[in-house]
């Protein structure tokens, strides 16, 4: 880590959010250019002088190899922090309020997120600390203790399930007809997806009896990847919409702002044809503003 990192710069000017973010960081955990590490590693050292001086005896080959093994690991933990940071940076918007952050947030996140080194990892946690620094209360403690529990292959099947989203009633909502169709299955959302994503709290899954929406308007808006549709009952009042059989838990609603999700070919029309079926008409389609 340079001293230059802190000096972050758009258009030739210091961005204030990313230096206010970084002192943040600091008095949280322990400075990020004082590694909070090195505290303990000089702890360690001068317990071990003090075995030697004491107990007058030297230091077994085994407790070299634990010492070197942790001041390794906490090397690799502090890399981790310093890379996370930085992806997030260029993330933050200048409105950005990193000052009001609680500390007690930004130290559960990178208790969580020390032992990450994936990159492709990183970058999810990058999005979740710019996310939560621009608009300070966006992520849970619990949605960030989720993120901390999901390997690679689980976020790629959550963003994998967040490509079948529909924002109805200005929420996103994977709409799961039929997990045994092949539109679902060629994106690896199965039986088997569901109950597991299921399982580790991002979704609830209702196989059986499947998700409705009640007492409806005769007018709703339907919004997928920047499509937006105008969709109307036969009804004026008391409609019900079945939405399929799964919906995004409070946590899978938050990490949803992360998802790097894209739109599936032919899923807009297969979507429009079971809502058709449901009494539905759409009479107009236009970009999303």
């Amino acid at each position: 880590m340079t001293d230059g990192f802190s000096l972050i710069k758009v258009d030739g000017k210091i961005v204030k959010p990313a230096t206010v973010l970084i002192q943040k960081i600091s008095d949280a955990v322990g400075g990020l250019y004082k590694p909070y590490q090195i505290r303990r590693v000089a702890e360690a050292e001068a317990e071990a002088e003090i075995i030697r001086e004491k107990a007058q005896i030297e230091i077994t080959d085994l407790q070299h190899r634990a010492l070197a093994r942790f001041v390794s690991e906490e090397a690799q933990k502090q890399a981790n922090i310093e890379s996370i940071t930085e992806k997030a940076i260029p993330q933050l918007n200048a409105s950005s309020n990193p000052q009001n952050m609680e500390n007690d947030w930004i130290t559960n996140f990178f208790d969580k997120c020390r032992i990450v080194s994936d990159e492709d990892m990183q970058l999810l946690w990058a999005k979740v600390l710019a996310g939560e620094a621009n608009s300070p209360g966006t992520y849970s403690k619990r949605t960030v203790n989720s993120l901390g529990s999901l390997d690679k292959r689980d976020a790629q099947l959550f963003t994998n399930l967040c490509s079948f989203g529909f924002v109805i009633f200005e929420e996103l909502t994977p709409l799961i007809y039929d997990e045994q169709s092949s539109i679902y299955n060629d994106q690896q959302i199965d039986f088997n997806t569901l109950t597991h994503l299921d399982s580790i709290g991002l979704i609830r899954f209702e196989p059986l009896t499947g998700i409705s929406k009640t007492k409806l308007s005769q007018h709703i808006d339907i919004y997928y990847h920047g499509t937006a549709f105008k969709a109307e009952f036969k009804n004026p009042e008391n409609n019900n919409m079945e939405i399929g059989k799964a919906i995004l838990s409070s946590t899978g609603k938050e990490l949803t702002k992360i998802c790097d999700s894209k739109p599936i070919d032919g899923f807009l029309d297969y979507v429009i044809g079971r809502l058709s079926h449901q009494g539905l008409t759409f009479s107009s389609q236009y970009p999303k503003p």
